[in-house]
């Protein structure tokens, strides 16, 4: 089986980050010493050199004590989440998104409303379409930048259309996915929902060190929020779980302050890849005009033209998705991100390994077209 699935990419350790881990534990070694407990809100220097990165991309003002090291992404989530909501807050996601959404929502105690988006006009979220959807139940709004599965980057114009929406609703907060900002081919920079003035304290950013600086495995996230959640989301996490283990965050102070070159390592490596699937999905039958995507390492590709039109859309989606597999392919079905039909795939992948996979993927698709 051929996974083009995955969320995790073929990238090496940065060997910034990995001197910087067995320097650490080397450290340990040569004193026979007790390896070092980190604060639960992270090191100092880590905390400090995020918030200087931040900084540097436009957040005026952010302080260290606004930064939370986590253990991963997911784990920074859940406590944020569960601090915020209240049993059947409203949770507004702007679909197509990432599938663990829904169930870290829910776990939360909040209710998940999708809206929406459709692939024929990018992905756009409108400033009327977002003021329509938002409801005095609307506890939180979430956003991912670039997008997990459609790699749609909102730039800046977008994010300050949208924030004038959001400064109308006090109670609101704003919570910004920006995992995948360092792994972008379009001309400008990620922008951070840190740049941007917040003026009821309300704008919340989740990130971490799998995706866009090559550090999957190493457990590493970040939160960073209004320094009074920031706090209750650092009890919260003191309460039911543990420090990053200091080697990892040695490795993620390291990534930090090379981010930059790591992440214009990663897009080169992934150019070749990229072009290679995007090309492949313009060579399968009846295939229309693909949108580049400008984030992350996905295509999210549309596959609802080889979908069996007596079975409804998701079950028809699943069965699609079963036909690949079964011929070879794993790909992620875009019913669970909320577009049933479409297909997430990775190009994080070796060139050999995404060349056959396409083979396979023509193979099966062929004569379902036919």
């Amino acid at each position: 089986m051929l996974s083009l699935a995955s969320g995790y990419g073929n990238f090496a350790v940065p060997p910034v980050a990995l001197e910087a881990a067995t320097t650490a534990l080397a450290s340990v070694q040569q004193r026979r010493a007790p390896l070092e407990v980190s604060p639960i809100a992270g090191l100092p220097e880590l905390r400090e050199a995020l918030a200087q990165r931040y900084r540097q991309r436009g957040a005026a003002g952010l302080t260290a004590e606004q930064v939370l090291v986590t253990g991963g992404a997911k784990t920074g989530l859940f406590a944020l989440l569960s601090e915020l909501l209240e049993t059947g807050d409203e949770v507004l996601l702007p679909t197509p998104n990432w599938f663990g959404f829904h169930d870290l929502v829910r776990r939360a105690g909040g209710i998940l409303r999708p809206l929406p988006l459709t692939a024929a006009d990018n992905y756009a979220l409108r400033p009327e379409a977002l003021r329509a959807a938002l409801t005095p139940a609307t506890r939180l709004l979430i956003l991912s930048n670039p997008n997990n599965p459609t790699g749609r980057v909102y730039a800046r114009a977008e994010w300050a259309a949208l924030l004038a929406v959001t400064a109308e609703f006090p109670q609101l907060w704003v919570l910004s996915d920006e995992i995948y900002e360092g792994i972008c081919f379009g001309p400008e920079p990620v922008p951070t929902l840190l740049a941007w003035p917040d003026p009821h304290q309300r704008h919340v950013v989740v990130s971490g060190f799998s995706k866009s600086l090559a550090l999957a495995g190493w457990g590493v996230g970040c939160v960073v929020a209004p320094s009074a959640l920031a706090r209750a989301v650092a009890a919260r996490l003191f309460s039911t779980g543990a420090p990053v283990p200091v080697p990892a965050q040695a490795a993620a102070l390291a990534a930090t302050r090379h981010a930059v070159a790591i992440g214009a390592a990663l897009c080169a490596q992934l150019g070749p890849t990229r072009q290679l699937l995007l090309a492949g999905l313009a060579a399968l039958p009846g295939a229309a005009a693909v949108v580049a995507p400008e984030g992350t390492y996905y295509v999210f590709a549309d596959f609802t033209r080889f979908l069996d039109p007596g079975l409804p859309a998701a079950e028809a989606s699943a069965q699609l998705v079963r036909r690949l597999a079964a011929g070879g392919v794993e790909v992620v079905d875009g019913a669970t991100c909320g577009a049933p039909g479409f297909v997430r795939l990775s190009y994080a992948v070796d060139e050999s390994v995404l060349r056959e996979a396409l083979q396979l993927m023509r193979e099966v698709l062929a004569p379902i077209a036919a």
